[in-house]
């Protein structure tokens, strides 16, 4: 039973029409989905499942965290962390099985004594910086020093493209080639090599080496400088109304007073506010859909809460349906609309959407609510 009128849908039937897609755009490469930050705000257990049937080599996240919440759910697949694990939980990440990132001699130093102590292997991907500036090793000499260690196996080497133009892309896989041909001369061969994000993937198919991390792409959300592919958004937020007040022309709605009817109209009150995830910067921007029509927000968006205008749906009654983001049809606004609007980009609309909306998920026209086990979603 749900216990909010505030829910987020994901269509996962459209998340494995997303994943087949990708698989068939990656053809011999492997597909490693990027499920970090609660699957963009979709569920990162729940949605597992569907990604595993439809063809991901891998599981990516950004933390540790991140990674023993699937474990937990997933024993037995692969899973690999993106981001740095501090040197003391490097051991943690390697008992359970999960595959870090690693970029310097101290980090493999400490896989490979857990290794030789357990005497079993410990795998590891090797990021390379190639002028992102983030994560990443530099010097050669180094890095064929790591992938030397007793009982270490650096089965991947990775970098990430900092997506400043065609030319800085170009230069960055040039860089990152140059990288594997050293280490290839000094006998280092990696049975994963893989560069490309879901914007790098889709746009230059030499990008996608032997593996591509496609995250965004996943959930249907496009953000490609050239290329294309007809992915669908899997995700809808909506809500009901709470309460309908009439108001009349030079009366304030919200905190402070910072919008007055300029006429006699109804306004809606809705249970969604920015403790949600909804930007707090949609104030004057807006709106959600009730009826077919587009109510704008009006007033300042509240943790919990938020008022629209129902000058155009005065059919509207307590209890209506409000959607909050749909896929663009229907004069819904889409996640992409509500990045252009708040100013910023689709993945953190929704990787920003909190947990206590209750995620409802839809296979098959069978909706299901997160379950107290993950069995429902188990392959």
């Amino acid at each position: 039973m749900l216990l909010r009128d505030t829910v987020i849908k994901v269509d996962l039937d459209d998340i494995a029409y997303n994943m087949d897609l990708i698989r068939k755009m990656a053809g011999s490469a492997a597909v490693m989905p990027v499920i970090k930050a609660n699957g963009y705000g979709h569920g990162a257990v729940p949605i597992a499942a569907t990604l595993m049937k439809h063809g991901a080599s891998y599981l990516a996240v950004a933390t540790l965290t991140e990674a023993l919440e699937l474990r937990e759910a997933w024993p037995d697949y692969p899973l690999f962390i993106l981001g740095h694990t501090p040197d003391r939980l490097l051991p943690l990440a390697a008992e359970n099985r999960i595959v870090s990132t690693i970029f310097s001699i101290e980090q493999g130093r400490i896989l490979s004594d857990l290794a030789c102590k357990t005497g079993r292997s410990v795998k590891a991907h090797l990021k390379v910086d190639t002028g992102f500036h983030r994560l990443g090793a530099t010097d050669l000499r180094q890095m064929a020093a790591v992938c030397r260690l007793p009982g270490l196996d650096v089965e991947g080497i990775f970098s990430h493209l900092a997506l400043a133009g065609s030319g800085e892309n170009e230069k960055q896989y040039r860089q990152f080639c140059a990288v594997i041909q050293g280490l290839e001369k000094e006998g280092i061969t990696f049975r994963y090599h893989h560069l490309a994000d879901s914007i790098s993937a889709v746009d230059d198919p030499k990008y996608r080496m032997d593996m591509i991390r496609p995250g965004a792409l996943v959930f249907g959300l496009r953000g490609f400088h050239k290329g294309f592919l007809p992915v669908r958004q899997a995700l809808t937020f909506e809500t009901r109304i709470s309460q309908i007040h009439r108001i009349r022309k030079g009366e304030g709605v919200g905190y402070d007073y910072l919008w007055t009817a300029p006429a006699d109209t109804r306004i809606g009150t809705l249970p969604f506010g920015y403790a949600d995830g909804y930007p707090r910067s949609m104030r004057g921007k807006g709106y959600v859909t009730i009826r077919g029509v587009k109510c704008p927000v009006v007033g300042v968006i509240c943790m919990d809460q938020c008022m629209v205008d129902l000058a155009g749906v005065p059919e509207a009654r307590e209890g209506d349906r409000a959607v909050i983001y749909g896929n663009g049809r229907n004069n819904t606004m889409s996640i992409a609309e509500a990045a252009e609007l708040a100013g910023t980009n689709k993945n953190e609309i929704v990787s920003r959407l909190a947990a206590r909306s209750p995620r409802v998920y839809i296979a098959g026209g069978s909706a299901h609510s997160i379950p107290s086990s993950v069995s429902a979603f188990r392959t």
